[in-house]
């Protein structure tokens, strides 16, 4: 049986005193949150932290609200919480969509958006989310708080912009009144890791695409998008033809690599089929509610 090395335990009292402790011990801290990835790693000895920080009972980290034009989601806020929240669900069919395909219940009612962004595995659902909606990270230190773009916030696989002593704290989303949204995914069995992802908003006005986003995981996308196609759709008509030229463009500024999941040339082919889909239902979406007066 796989069991990890000793390590110290201590439960934070607020997100002050997390700071305190992450700058009190340095490098041998680690932050415990769900645990899905960081407990895995350590019965394989891949981490040996020397003391665990857990922060599950910072109930100023949890939390689903809307403030002024955003979303705002605590970093302790779950997957199921996200999968069930009528507030989210209201603004973007993508995050119901792309929850109701990461892993597992027993997955999703522990493992949290905060430490699914921070772990920044190049598959990970939730930053194909988050760049396709262009959203911001609030990170946290003992000397204030930085705003982050989350095109911005991964620097590589499994490496962020979260430094010595800081915390994610929040993850915020601007309010598009009008847009659709929607997530496609390929998976080999339910609840795997995608071949291949993408999801997508687009606001449609008088017929024109006027705003959109393109988020892409597995693919090896630079920051989980693809701006060239998104600035490519903005003021053309949601045509086939010109969805058809934006999939080339997403596909075009991916580099997959060929795993156990796929060859590259079939991921390839993916990354195009799936931001065909993924924007011809936003756009049906932002259509539809155009025509009903939303």
């Amino acid at each position: 049986m796989q069991t990890p090395a000793p390590v110290d335990y201590v439960r934070a009292t607020s997100v002050a005193n997390a700071i305190s402790l992450l700058n009190e011990h340095g490098e041998d801290a680690r932050l415990l949150a769900g645990g899905h990835s960081l407990l895995p790693m350590m019965k394989l000895r891949l981490a040996r932290p020397e003391i665990l920080i857990d922060i599950n009972d910072l109930d100023e980290l949890r939390g689903i609200r809307v403030e002024g034009d955003e979303l705002v989601l605590g970093a302790m806020v779950t997957h199921a919480e996200v999968l069930d929240s009528a507030v989210l669900a209201e603004h973007y069919a993508i995050f119901r969509e792309a929850e109701k395909v990461i892993a597992d219940p027993i997955v999703r009612n522990k493992g949290t958006v905060g430490g699914s962004m921070c772990q920044a595995d190049p598959s990970e659902d939730l930053s194909a989310v988050g760049s396709a909606l262009k959203g911001t990270v609030i990170i946290q230190s003992a000397t204030g708080r930085r705003v982050v773009p989350i095109r911005e916030f991964h620097q590589g696989p499994y490496e962020t912009q979260v430094g010595d002593g800081e915390i994610l704290t929040e993850v915020h989303f601007p309010i598009r009144p009008g847009a659709g949204s929607a997530y496609e995914k390929v998976e080999r069995r339910v609840g795997d890791w995608p071949v291949a992802s993408v999801g997508a908003y687009v606001v449609v006005t008088n017929g024109i695409v006027t705003d959109c986003g393109i988020g892409m995981t597995a693919l090896s996308a630079e920051h989980f998008c693809a701006p060239e196609a998104e600035a490519f759709l903005i003021g053309k008509e949601p045509t086939e033809e010109n969805l058809a030229a934006a999939g080339q463009l997403a596909a075009d500024s991916c580099d997959p690599t060929g795993d156990q999941r796929g060859p590259a040339d079939y991921k390839r082919h993916l990354a195009k089929e799936l931001t065909i889909r993924a924007l011809r239902r936003s756009a049906s979406a932002s259509q539809l509610a155009a025509s009903q007066g939303a």
